[in-house]
């Protein structure tokens, strides 16, 4: 099918790449069509072939068999052609960091042959569009995780094309900069007739879309408006509210370690949400829920996505999930003396004049899972690497595992585990290698290395021999954490682990996690998906350097102005209502 009312069709697409352990199939016999001048969505688990797919829209890749056409284009003939086009934002977008964003644009302007007569207005429009006209002095390296990614749209978008491919383009963003991006993606679809495609790990921002394809392990699942696909879950969707004392990730674990009654169940609001089975004995599911309060509530484009992932039809191995929970305490030494286990007391770190911690206060318990929220640029990586002993404090009090980490960081170091937001592990050393070559570093020798790494590939279910370096991300996630865990530790810090993993993971990482507290292990936990603030017994938001609420979900919530709102819309409006009184505090001063 093509014409002008088609952005993209494909037929019977196939996509394969040679690896480690024989031919991996990427992408296996797709045939979509997306429709122009709207917004189409692909959405599916880590390793499902969406970024493979994209690239050979964009004529990056070959296919090996079927035909695909962009824009009326035969992209394997004419790959040129469709790129003169379309533009196309990869999830790691090429800025250079010592340019400023003005010569950033340029420098693409360039590279697509944007006419002299032509920049001057598109840059405006560019600029206007991503809020960030102030700031075309400003080197790329200096912005903020957001603002970096808006750049990187201005760039793509520095020529007027036909058809725009975005690959993931919130990862790592805050829900304000996230929102922003939206804001800017709608504009250019009602004002310029733009058609978009985006591939994405967040079903709300796929729920927006006119057309959801839903892929697994290279196939389509299905495809359709949202609200035709939703109806797969139509009379299946409940919140349950837990019994007093109980924390809703502790009903959350329990009824998805049930998978014969219910499909999926998440925290939210105090509550969870949950799909039952629709051949679910309610007898059964009644027990499990120990008379928790349980009413029906409108399906998501999210409940229908995780039913298509865990029924038979698109069964996928989730890719965080250990093979067996921690049965006794991860940490050799966790012992419960009622103390906190992080104290931080006006801690503050400057860099030259600027402040990006100011005055910061609080405890961690031990078990405790503590969220550290906050926009890009807030100062809660800082805090974070402060908290971590990777960086010294200017001034303050911090004690990690009852020690002073001003006098003994090294000792303290080797208390914690620490999971990076990127990849941080040797990609030419096999799994095993790397396991071997940490659990080393972390002081583990002989027979007690051997049965820590032989213990870790099987909880994490690892290929000991699998190159680290070609894993999906979902893998490389838990060779992180296996690898962070290797030597027991009292502490576990997370730095946005979950960034860019789809629903499916998320779960299971998260069920890994509520185990480990469980098991005595103190979480200390970095996100940009405010779902996952609720799986926290306290939070922190940060902004400018400060801390602007601290206390549980529900306290954070009441903050915000309502008890009941989603933890998306509080994180929103804590952190604008931070920002209009810090405005009104400069203008007063």
């Amino acid at each position: 099918m093509s014409g002008p009312d088609v952005a993209v069709s494909a037929e019977d697409l196939r996509r394969t790449f040679e690896g480690p352990d024989g031919r991996i199939i990427a992408v296996d016999g797709i045939s979509m069509t997306a429709r122009a001048n709207e917004l189409t969505a692909i959405v599916g688990p880590d390793g499902a072939g969406k970024t493979t797919l994209m690239r050979m829209m964009a004529g990056l890749l070959k296919p090996d068999a079927g035909s695909l056409h962009v824009l009326g284009i035969d992209v394997a003939a004419d790959p040129q052609s469709v790129q003169n086009r379309i533009s196309y934002m990869p999830q790691r977008f090429g800025l250079y960091e010592d340019l400023s964003v003005q010569e950033n644009l340029d420098l693409y302007a360039d590279l697509h042959g944007v006419p002299q007569e032509d920049r001057k207005e598109r840059f405006k429009r560019m600029l206007e569009m991503t809020d960030m006209a102030r700031f075309t002095d400003r080197p790329a390296g200096k912005l903020s995780g957001g603002m970096k990614q808006k750049l990187g749209l201005a760039c793509t978008l520095v020529r007027s094309p036909d058809l725009l491919l975005l690959d993931e383009p919130s990862v790592g963003v805050d829900p304000l900069s996230r929102r922003d991006l939206w804001k800017i993606v709608q504009q250019l679809i009602q004002q310029e007739r733009l058609g978009v495609i985006v591939s994405t790990a967040y079903m709300d921002e796929a729920e927006r879309c006119a057309q959801v394809f839903v892929m697994n392990k290279g196939k389509l699942l299905a495809e359709g408006a949202p609200d035709v696909l939703k109806r797969r879950a139509e009379g299946l969707t409940f919140t349950a509210m837990p019994c007093e004392g109980m924390p809703a990730r502790a009903l959350q674990a329990r009824l998805i370690d049930a998978p014969d009654l219910v499909i999926d169940a998440v925290p939210a609001g105090g509550s969870v949400r949950f799909i039952r089975q629709p051949d679910a004995e309610q007898g059964r599911l009644d027990a499990l829920l120990d008379n928790a309060p349980v009413e029906p509530r409108a399906e998501e484009l999210e409940d229908a996505f995780m039913m298509f992932l865990r029924t038979e039809e698109g069964r996928a191995e989730t890719t965080t999930a250990p093979r067996k929970e921690p049965e006794t305490p991860v940490a050799d030494t966790v012992t419960d003396d009622g103390k906190p286990v992080i104290v931080v007391r006006d801690l503050v770190r400057k860099f030259g004049d600027f402040t990006a911690v100011a005055s910061t206060s609080f405890d961690v318990a031990r078990g405790e899972i503590f969220g550290l929220l906050g926009p890009n640029g807030a100062g809660k990586t800082t805090t974070f690497r402060m908290l971590c002993g990777l960086l010294p404090a200017t001034s303050g009090h911090l004690e990690v595992a009852g020690l002073n980490l001003r006098h003994a960081r090294a000792e303290a170091r080797g208390r914690i585990g620490y999971v990076s937001q990127k990849f941080a592990l040797y990609g030419d050393l096999s799994v095993r290698e790397n396991l071997e070559f940490f659990g080393g570093a972390y002081g583990l020798r002989g027979k007690a290395l051997r049965e820590r790494v032989s213990a870790s590939l099987e909880q994490f279910s690892l290929d000991p021999a699998a190159r680290s370096g070609i894993l999906p991300a979902g893998y490389k996630q838990r060779l992180a954490m296996a690898t962070g865990l290797l030597h027991r530790p009292e502490i576990l810090f997370l730095d946005e682990p979950t960034s860019g993993i789809d629903p499916l993971a998320r779960r299971a990482f998260w069920r890994t996690i509520t185990a480990l507290a469980g098991s005595g292990v103190t979480i200390i936990v970095t996100t940009h998906f405010m779902e996952e603030a609720e799986y926290c017994d306290r939070i922190a938001i940060q902004d400018a350097g400060e801390v602007l609420a601290l206390g549980t979900p529900r306290q954070v919530r009441e903050q915000a102005g309502d008890a009941g709102i989603d933890m998306n819309s509080a994180f929103i409006a804590i952190v604008e209502q931070g920002r209009t009184a810090r405005e009104r505090k400069d203008r007063a001063a």
